[in-house]
């Protein structure tokens, strides 16, 4: 496993669910990860540097009792994470990092595209650093007892790498889960996977780009990438489908051709891969064949709507279209711009949120659902078109 969460994800899709639980960091537990640490071969004086001054830190708790990629509607995590900016932007850093890109591809066999849109949607092209000083997160989930060894490990690796120079302990910010750098390995991962591809001594996945994107398809290579098949493409079903489906249920492309499946402009599939039905929204929305390249996607973070978010934004980081199919709604999810403004109408309206900047937590929640009251609405706290027209959007 990678990682759980993506840090782009984790501060920005979470909607606040209460923490039932305070859990305390105290002296005592502080102390008790020092030892285990210190054990484990970190020189003292770093363990104390990296865990003096550790306090409760109620978000960090809040999101590990909650993962967006399973309770957000597919429509919105698509409409997030596949929005204009990423895909402009995307097309100016592959262009400013085109020959690293192209090295590489070379180098491993794995479609600069794809890594361009993992390295996109993980950090938005290395602008989102994480919120959490790793060491302190770390030991807030570990107080709290929230899969205890998995962080203890993590925070072991993590600081192990300080130890070694490559990374520096200020360059230990995280998600909640530990994942950092460029491209978000938790640390783990880091310390298996990382490659100095820019040859300077250090595996530094926060400064060093080419490092960041190398290590990126060396991960890819090791969860089973095949340069000679796609992720997946969008297809048509025929009416009434009622054959198999799911990513794991395998055939051949001429099988899903013989069961009626097309490309989506009609014409007919040729390929001799195999592949799996993907029905994200089930048979009225989009439908995917999706390849073992998919499934490589899929353990960069175990979500299918994260592997199909990276497949699609690489394909319109080539220059494709949209889906051709809509999502099955009458209210669609909203980019970070749409979200942005739904902020700023809400702050219009006098409604307290604070700043503005996109990022969707439970004061917004809160203040969607007063709208939503208000215009006699299911009272979620989804961010939507309809909330959004509802403020005059």
């Amino acid at each position: 496993m990678m990682r759980i969460l993506p840090a782009a994800l984790a501060l920005t899709l979470l909607a606040g669910t209460g923490v039932t639980a305070q859990a305390k960091v105290s002296k005592a537990c502080i102390a008790s990860i020092k030892k285990t640490v210190k054990r484990a071969g970190v020189k003292p004086s770093l363990v104390d540097k990296a865990l003096d001054g550790a306090k409760f830190n109620e978000k960090v708790v809040r999101f590990s009792r909650s993962q967006p990629e399973f309770r957000t509607r597919i429509w919105d995590y698509m409409a997030f994470l596949v929005d204009p900016a990423r895909i402009a932007d995307g097309k100016a850093n592959m262009d400013r990092h085109a020959s690293t890109l192209a090295a590489v591809e070379r180098k491993y066999g794995v479609d600069r595209y794809i890594i361009a849109a993992l390295w996109g949607i993980e950090s938005d092209y290395g602008q989102i650093r994480g919120e959490f000083f790793l060491p302190h997160a770390m030991a807030n989930l570990i107080c709290a007892n929230r899969k205890k060894r998995l962080f203890t490990r993590q925070l072991i690796a993590g600081l192990k790498l300080v130890q070694k120079g490559d990374v520096r302990l200020d360059d230990l910010y995280s998600s909640w889960a530990s994942a950092f750098g460029q491209t978000q390995f938790i640390p783990e991962t880091y310390r298996r996977l990382a490659v100095d591809f820019d040859r300077d001594g250090r595996r530094d996945l926060v400064n060093s780009i080419p490092d960041a994107l190398a290590s990126t398809a060396n991960f890819m290579v090791k969860a089973g990438w095949r340069s000679n098949e796609p992720w997946g493409f969008e297809v048509k079903l025929p009416k009434g489908y009622r054959g198999p489906s799911g990513r794991k249920r395998r055939a051949s492309v001429q099988t899903w051709a013989k069961r009626g499946l097309t490309n989506i402009d009609g014409s007919p599939l040729r390929s001799n891969y195999s592949a799996g039905l993907l029905l994200p929204a089930g048979k009225s929305g989009p439908a995917f064949l999706v390849t073992r390249n998919f499934n490589a996607l899929y353990s960069y973070n175990a979500a299918e709507s994260y592997a199909l978010a990276i497949g699609h934004l690489s394909d319109r980081l080539k220059g494709r279209g949209p889906l051709v199919k809509r999502w099955p709604t009458n209210d669609p999810g909203l980019t970070r711009a749409q979200r942005l403004q739904l902020q700023k109408r809400l702050l219009a309206a006098g409604y307290d949120i604070g700043e503005a900047d996109g990022k969707i937590g439970p004061i917004t929640t809160g203040a969607i659902k007063k709208v939503q009251a208000k215009a006699g609405m299911k009272q979620n706290g989804r961010p939507s078109m309809a909330v959004l027209k509802a403020l005059g959007g």
